[in-house]
């Protein structure tokens, strides 16, 4: 039953990515002049901020990091996740904090009313690390969407990414964005740099997420070494590297298209 339960949850999960990408509502342009590249990170374990920050800001750009605040200083097999100091931290040093639920539950296993609360009892918490006025952005956990929630999030973040492996082009639904995953094997990892090409030949918005960045990574990180190549060719290939809040100001996609 547990095997036949998550082969539905799967294709249910498919079938709603594909909806999202689809339907008609709000939409927001991506201007294809110039290749754009944020790097974003879920969860955010302690290297994100150790390792991952740093290597963004020896190379003078920052990030994106998506927290859920129940998850604050959780130790797990071969990771931690982030204090709450950790994620102020990263806020002082010029990093986009962004929200990923407080419960790290799949949106579209929680009622209207569940869901809203969670959101705001996030909300509440990064507000007292990061206080924001504006909408943050927000990342879906496991990259899974609802339909029934669209317009919940469409009142609450300026966007929303999930993965989808495809870089954002043109006219796109604001709340389910596409990013490309940072994850193992390494050899997956390394050979991402391909993807950086793509962009470069048919410019977009290229949004890369991952998590943890260790010298031995969990199944969804990278190591450091391959972090800092991926960032570094992305800068030397000449794309505009900002994170997802200001990569929306510069091409100014922050407000749906009529």
């Amino acid at each position: 039953m547990p095997e036949i339960l998550n082969k539905l949850d799967y294709w249910s999960d498919r079938i709603t990515d594909r909806l999202m990408r689809r339907l008609p509502g709000p939409r927001i342009h991506i201007p294809i002049s110039r290749p754009m590249v944020s790097f974003t990170f879920d969860d955010v374990p302690d290297t994100a901020l150790t390792n991952g920050a740093h290597i963004l800001e020896s190379h003078g750009v920052r990030g994106t990091f998506y927290i859920a605040g129940s998850l604050e200083g959780q130790v797990e097999p071969k990771r931690t996740l982030i204090s709450r100091d950790g994620c102020r931290a990263l806020a002082q040093q010029g990093h986009e904090i962004g929200c990923h639920t407080f419960s790290h539950t799949k949106v579209s296993h929680m009622g209207r009313q569940r869901l809203s609360a969670d959101l705001q009892q996030n909300k509440d918490y990064l507000d007292a690390i990061d206080p924001r006025d504006d909408r943050r952005n927000f990342a879906y956990p496991y990259n899974a969407g609802s339909l029934w929630g669209r317009g919940i999030f469409q009142k609450n973040f300026q966007t929303c990414r999930s993965g989808g492996e495809r870089i954002n082009r043109g006219s796109v639904n604001p709340v389910f964005l596409s990013g490309v995953e940072i994850r193992q094997p390494e050899s997956h990892a390394l050979g991402l740099t391909g993807w950086i090409d793509t962009l470069i030949s048919e410019p977009g918005w290229l949004i890369f997420f991952t998590h943890d960045i260790a010298a031995q990574p969990t199944d969804f990180g990278c190591t450091p070494e391959t972090f800092e190549r991926l960032v570094a060719y992305t800068l030397e290939r000449g794309c505009m590297v900002l994170p997802v809040k200001d990569a929306l100001d510069q091409f100014s996609a922050g407000r749906p298209l009529s």
